[in-house]
């Protein structure tokens, strides 16, 4: 399977930021991507909670995803919008906040699968630079991995990258390729980025794609870039620079039974008894 990262600097408005990925997406696909990805806030990246707000859709009732939809069944493509932002439709928490939703749209131009970003980015940093996604966001409660095409996709965003068990859960639960779209900072970029994805790749035996919000954004918010693609075994198969549109990569699927036979740790977990006297399994 041919995969695609996408690679942009999301503005504010949703018609600049669909110019953008309908241009990058068929040049994708014109280059032989089956499954193109896109990364997270793909859609609209707003300058405040009011505006972000103002913009909000449901799910069902959101003019971009129907046009990216049309766009995915016109290419004939599987097409990963790495996370938009969207009415709260999960009858859980407060509606005053959104959801921040992966959705997988198949070549017939159908959504498939959708995931809510389960982890919350809190933290004020040293420069002053504040992020509080749990003020803005009602988390997720549920991992997902969607049939695409001959593989299994396991679908989560941005700062769940740091949480190792759900990798596992997903690879467990039968991924073969692993989707971690992204708006990294610059500064946790630069330190992090690519030995977390190439971890998350070893410890799961799975294919890791990960398309990346770059450069500095109408809202004033800088992000770290170079997408990623990794195989089973931690080896980055490509990875964008500060000015690429997208990324490509051929994946070899059977490369997944084979890391997992050199390495079966998916299989040797074990329930043991944690220092706080609680059982834990991993």
């Amino acid at each position: 399977m041919k995969v695609a990262c996408v690679q942009m600097t999301s503005a504010c408005d949703p018609a600049d930021n669909l110019r953008e990925i309908d241009a990058r997406t068929r040049a994708a696909a014109a280059a032989g991507a089956e499954l193109v990805s896109l990364p997270e806030t793909c859609i609209s990246m707003e300058k405040n909670r009011k505006a972000m707000r103002a913009r909000l859709q449901p799910e069902a009732e959101s003019a971009s995803l129907h046009v990216l939809c049309g766009l995915a069944k016109e290419l004939g493509i599987h097409l990963l919008i790495g996370s938009m932002v969207l009415a709260n439709d999960t009858q859980k928490g407060d509606a005053e906040r959104a959801v921040n939703r992966s959705l997988y749209i198949n070549p017939q131009g159908e959504i498939v699968a959708h995931y809510d970003k389960i982890h919350m980015f809190d933290v004020t940093l040293a420069s002053g630079e504040t992020h509080a996604e749990s003020h803005n966001y009602q988390a997720g409660s549920r991992a997902v991995v969607a049939d695409v095409g001959p593989a299994k996709l396991g679908l989560s965003i941005c700062y769940d990258l740091r949480f190792a068990a759900l990798y596992r859960h997903l690879a467990q639960a039968g991924a073969d390729i692993i989707s971690v779209p992204s708006a990294f900072t610059r500064p946790t970029g630069e330190a992090h980025w690519q030995v977390l994805l190439r971890a998350r790749a070893i410890e799961t035996g799975c294919f890791v794609i990960a398309p990346a919000q770059v450069g500095t954004h109408e809202n004033g918010r800088e992000t770290y870039g170079h997408s990623l693609i990794v195989d089973p075994w931690g080896t980055v198969l490509a990875q964008a620079d500060d000015t690429d549109d997208f990324i490509l990569a051929e994946l070899d699927l059977s490369l997944v039974a084979k890391a997992r036979g050199q390495i079966p740790a998916l299989t040797h977990g074990q329930t043991f008894v944690g220092p706080d006297g609680r059982e834990v399994t991993d």
